[in-house]
């Protein structure tokens, strides 16, 4: 199913949600180019909230641009499956082999600001991430690893503790709270 169905099919969880999806499909559908990089105002990204199969630890890195605990996706780079991304993203920055999709569905929207900073020697400006988040499972007892030119450690969190371990208030009560809530529509699996 193409990207647009997707998000005319996601049911929004609040007000924040509803708007985003609106503007994303607004976007999306006035032929923007927001696959790639190459539109430096807006792109696509997939991010993944993992959680434990009992639903009550989510996994975090410590993310090096940012100084701060964080959620684990990145960019679609050209892939029209953001599902994949969110996945690969996750296995590339935590080490992970066996995590799995809860549901196919998109979980969660947001259009993110990203202040203008320096990668890898050259600056980049400041942009939105048109997000796209995805529910995920990892068994918490497996190995995991950083990605040392991404993140500098990757952990299991409870999940408030997760929330609290964040040094972005926005997202802390914006986005990780949110997440944390929708939660309870996904019972646990054992």
């Amino acid at each position: 199913m193409d990207m647009i169905r997707q998000i005319q099919g996601f049911c929004p969880w609040n007000r924040q949600e509803e708007r985003d999806r609106g503007e994303l499909l607004r976007r999306l559908t006035s032929g923007e180019e927001l696959y790639t990089r190459d539109n430096a105002s807006a792109h696509l990204t997939a991010s993944a909230w993992v959680v434990s199969p009992d639903r009550q630890q989510i996994l975090l890195a410590y993310h090096n641009l940012y100084n701060s605990w964080a959620w684990l996706g990145g960019h679609a780079d050209g892939d029209h499956d953001l599902l994949a991304v969110a996945l690969r993203e996750v296995r590339e920055e935590s080490g992970l082999e066996d995590v799995r999709p809860v549901s196919s569905d998109i979980y969660s929207l947001e259009i993110l600001t990203v202040d203008g900073h320096e990668k890898w020697g050259e600056y980049v400006s400041s942009h939105l991430h048109l997000n796209v988040t995805y529910l995920l499972e990892a068994d918490p007892q497996l190995p995991i690893r950083c990605k040392p030119d991404e993140n500098s450690c990757v952990g299991w969190f409870g999940l408030e503790e997760g929330i609290a371990a964040s040094s972005e208030p926005w997202f802390q009560e914006r986005i990780y709270a949110k997440l944390n809530a929708k939660l309870s529509t996904f019972p646990p699996q054992f």
